[in-house]
């Protein structure tokens, strides 16, 4: 970036024959990581599985944490932390802190599901996350979470995405019955209550006399012989339909990748690798894979859980330090998508002031919504020094910002983070049609997110 004037970088016109395979091969583990780790829960056990791999031990609370630790803490299978105490680091230096999400908007079963009309056994489902309803109707989904069981069983399920699995569906009208439905409003066209799930339409033909032959019996008698379920299970059941595609490339130069999840996977993704591949034993660094951001943070895997501050303060205790020292000498990069430039919509969004694909890292100062309601706003100074680190270690990076002055907005978990008294700003990569079952990124702005990691945490 020029200190004359501020004009963005592409990645790719740059790029040199290294660099570009460095970038294509970098997103052939990411993809991986997408088609393996389409909920909270397997994006958990995968990076989990990854930390192991790389010697992390397994934390508890009643433990010391020394210097030179590598552990990780996994939270009710859904929240995972992972932290390395360098074993040169001081107090002084503080944590840094790499703050992304792995849950994304999805369909949820309701916990009694089951019902059947007019010959359809259904499923009932209530929404997650901000989703356009529209976009999730006539698409293959597959089912997706656990079914804890009364004796303390936990079974895991993934169904539709094998090649002989079958899949699920949301139905829509035919255009030549939608005269009605296209008098309304986008938003308003297909209703919450409307997401019902097709599961079957075979009836129970090997039911008693004084038995009904139902199309939902059916569904519970391969339900009961394949699963071992009952329908009561589904009381104590997290189950999930996303989307049953995997990623791919995009376009004939494949300098995209369209995929599910990408939200907020495109940053989790090179906050882990960027942790393992960085060996420098002279900083402490903490990576938080959290839930339920697309809801609020809320619960107890969310980022407004004490469990943040708990492990902030387990590492103060390891340099003999209070937990408000520490915190005020930590730093913090909230790993978040923004909007990409897209010049289908170029209405909603402002050139100069949008994050542009394949231009590098997006740092956004400020989420929120119009007047910077909801937004921690970094100060001036943190930007300084991100500028100054980046640029020294070579990190194409642009600013952002999500969409036009009241046009809408968004929030990220930068916030609550920025409550304790740790810098933080918002970092990530642009996403066009985000929220969307098929969103897309490219693959040069989730390799210089890993190089802005990487370069924060050495």
């Amino acid at each position: 970036m020029s200190e004359l004037a501020y004009k963005r970088t592409n990645v790719y016109e740059v790029a040199d024959e290294k660099t570009m395979k460095a970038i294509f091969d970098y997103a052939e583990g990411y993809k991986t990581f997408l088609d393996e780790g389409k909920t909270e829960r397997e994006a958990c056990a995968w990076a989990k599985n990854a930390a192991i791999a790389k010697g992390y031990k397994p934390f508890a609370f009643g433990q010391s944490l020394k210097k030179g630790d590598k552990v990780y803490y996994e939270n009710r299978g859904k929240n995972l932390y992972l932290i390395k105490i360098g074993a040169n680091a001081t107090a002084e230096e503080g944590i840094r802190i790499l703050a992304s999400h792995i849950d994304s908007p999805r369909i949820d079963l309701k916990q009694v599901p089951l019902y059947e009309a007019d010959g359809i056994a259904l499923g009932k489902t209530h929404y997650y996350g901000g989703i356009r309803k529209y976009q999730w109707t006539t698409i293959p989904l597959s089912l997706h979470g656990v079914v804890a069981k009364k004796d303390g069983t936990v079974l895991s399920v993934a169904i539709g995405e094998g090649e002989n699995d079958p899949v699920f569906y949301i139905s829509d009208l035919l255009p030549h019955l939608a005269q009605r439905q296209n008098a309304k409003t986008l938003g308003e066209a297909i209703e919450g209550e409307g997401l019902n799930i097709w599961f079957g339409n075979i009836p129970y033909t090997f039911a008693k006399e004084d038995k009904d032959k139902t199309v939902k019996e059916n569904v519970l008698r391969i339900l009961n012989e394949k699963y071992g379920l009952e329908e009561a299970d589904f009381l104590s059941a997290e189950l999930s339909l996303v989307p049953a595609f995997n990623a791919r490339d995009i376009g004939f130069d494949r300098a995209l990748i369209g995929a599910y999840g990408h939200d907020d996977r495109v940053c989790s993704y090179p906050a882990f690798t960027a942790l393992f591949d960085e060996d420098s034993e002279n900083r402490t660094v903490m990576v938080v894979l959290a839930d339920k951001e697309e809801i609020g943070s809320e619960g107890t895997t969310g980022m407004q859980c004490a469990l943040f501050t708990d492990l902030v303060d387990e590492i103060a205790r390891a340099f003999g330090v209070s937990s408000a020292y520490i915190r005020s000498k930590s730093k913090c990069l909230s790993a978040d998508v923004n909007a990409a430039y897209d010049p289908n919509y170029a209405e909603v969004l402002e050139t100069n002031n949008a994050t542009h694909l394949s231009c590098g890292a997006g740092v956004t100062k400020f989420t929120g919504a119009r007047g910077k309601s909801g937004s921690s706003d970094a100060d001036a100074e943190y930007i300084a020094f991100l500028r100054k680190l980046f640029d020294e270690n070579g990190v194409i990076w642009q600013t952002g910002e999500l969409g036009k002055v009241d046009i809408g907005g968004g929030g990220t978990v930068a916030k609550y983070i920025a409550k304790m008294n740790i810098d933080t700003i918002d970092i990530g990569v642009g996403v066009v049609s985000m929220h969307a079952p098929y969103e897309v990124i490219s693959k040069a702005d989730l390799y210089e997110e890993y190089l802005a990691f990487r370069a924060f945490v050495k």
